[in-house]
């Protein structure tokens, strides 16, 4: 049997290839959460370059939060997350949840991305 990380990476794959076929021109928003922060980043794959990125750990949102590790934090990322995109030219996006179940704090920050202005 394959180990908890070998599942995730299968999963994430997957996922990936879902993503690259919905694409077409749009950037990718990524999504990594740990244990104690979440992390989200618009990702240009055509050039390879990273368009935007917050995360929990960001000083504006260290100060205000009481832990990274929630649903109002990932609420909080999304919402920079799609501003700063939104001001990098970005308004499009696929949204890229990795091998995590689109729940929690993964639906959290996407539902704030969109009314941060971002639409997937």
């Amino acid at each position: 049997m394959a180990d908890t990380k070998a599942l995730f990476a299968r999963r994430q794959r997957r996922a990936r290839y879902a993503l690259r076929k919905a694409a077409g021109e749009r950037p990718r928003l990524s999504v990594f959460r740990s244990g104690k922060h979440i992390y989200a980043q618009v990702i240009d794959d055509l050039k390879g370059l990273t368009l935007a990125a917050a995360s929990s750990l960001d000083e504006g949102l260290k100060t205000k939060l009481k832990t990274g590790a929630n649903k109002d934090a990932a609420s909080e990322v999304g919402k920079l997350i799609a501003e700063r995109a939104i001001a990098a030219g970005v308004k499009a996006v696929v949204f890229d949840r990795g091998g995590y179940q689109y729940h929690g704090r993964v639906a959290a920050l996407a539902a704030a991305a969109r009314e941060g202005g971002l639409s997937f």
